[in-house]
């Protein structure tokens, strides 16, 4: 399906995930509404977008857990551009450390962004799609939503309540019968993005990317993808496909698996950080970012290069096969 002049909500776009996608679809040509707190940071990113065929943005700043405010941005996109086609529930803040030791507005603060957030734009956004007879609702989770992590419980938490959400809403329309309307769940691995940076640490240790990490486009992709040919769910990365069908067939060793890592490679043993409530209640200064230091784009573009060489490899190997074949013919 092309998506050319369709309207795109992304929340969370003023860095990481939502930047990357809202300019994906602009490189498209759709039109593209721009939502999350800091609006020096979407102003940016709208100048982003605005550079790709010229498309046209409204920037409306948001607090996701502000119910008003999200019913205001739903009705901001519509008298501006006169529908909703696609919405992207992105918008999500996380707290490091032990259960007992994260005060416990912090643990609320990221069950109301990253949960209530998206029922409150899921509640928006289906009245507008509804009347329209079509829209697709993606929201954005997280491998953790499948295998949940130490260290790291109201995001784990949320992610798993992200993919209820999708499922139960999924539900929901088909019994209804409303065919037109789509629910998506996207479920990424490790993102080169600020979100390291800015969350709440109570753990003591530097919070670091835990890898194999991906690239912000990548993720992008996988969105954009689901907006032409909508699918249940979507996990984004090798190493994140492998860890959800392990957590299928062998719950138990997923999470041995997850617990070892997380505590190895997410936390830095040789780093100490101070107590942080990172960007939880007040936003990041700046203009936001795309990327956030981990070497996620280039990595990835690495991992596409040796796969491309392995299959040419490949082609070139079986073209010899062949031409021996038809000389002994």
């Amino acid at each position: 399906m092309g998506l050319r002049n369709h309207v795109v909500v992304v929340t969370g776009a003023s860095s990481g995930i939502g930047r990357a996608t809202a300019e994906a679809f602009a490189r498209k040509g759709c039109a593209v509404v721009l939502a999350a707190r800091r609006e020096e940071a979407l102003q940016a990113a709208a100048r982003e977008c605005g550079k790709h065929r010229g498309a046209r943005t409204l920037v409306v700043p948001t607090d996701t857990t502000d119910v008003k405010a999200v019913e205001d941005l739903a009705r901001r996109a519509v008298e501006e551009f006169g529908r909703i086609d696609v919405w992207v529930n992105n918008a999500a803040v996380n707290a490091f450390g032990r259960l007992e030791d994260v005060p416990l507005e912090d643990f609320r603060r990221v069950m109301d962004v990253n949960v209530m957030g998206y029922v409150h734009g899921a509640r928006a956004a289906l009245p507008v799609m509804r009347e329209q007879g079509s829209g697709t609702l993606i929201n954005i989770s997280s491998v953790v939503g499948a295998v949940a992590q130490p260290y790291s419980h109201p995001y784990s938490m949320s992610k798993h309540a992200v993919q209820g959400l999708g499922s139960s809403l999924r539900q929901q329309l088909r019994v209804e019968g409303e065919k037109g309307i789509r629910v998506c769940t996207v479920m990424p691995a490790t993102v080169d993005t600020p979100h390291f940076e800015q969350a709440a640490n109570f753990t003591g240790r530097k919070v670091v990317a835990m890898p194999p990490v991906h690239s912000p486009e990548r993720v992008a992709k996988a969105v954009v993808d689901l907006a032409r040919r909508p699918r249940r769910e979507v996990v984004v990365g090798p190493g994140g496909r492998a860890l959800v069908r392990q957590a299928r067939v062998a719950p138990a060793k997923a999470e041995r698996i997850m617990a070892r890592q997380t505590d190895k490679r997410h936390l830095d043993h040789d780093e100490e950080a101070p107590v942080t409530h990172g960007a939880l209640h007040v936003p990041a200064s700046g203009e936001g970012a795309v990327h956030g230091g981990w070497g996620g784009r280039r990595r990835t573009a690495m991992r596409r290069m040796v796969v491309a060489a392995a299959l040419t490899g490949a082609a070139v190997a079986a073209g010899r096969r062949m031409n021996r074949g038809l000389v002994r013919a």
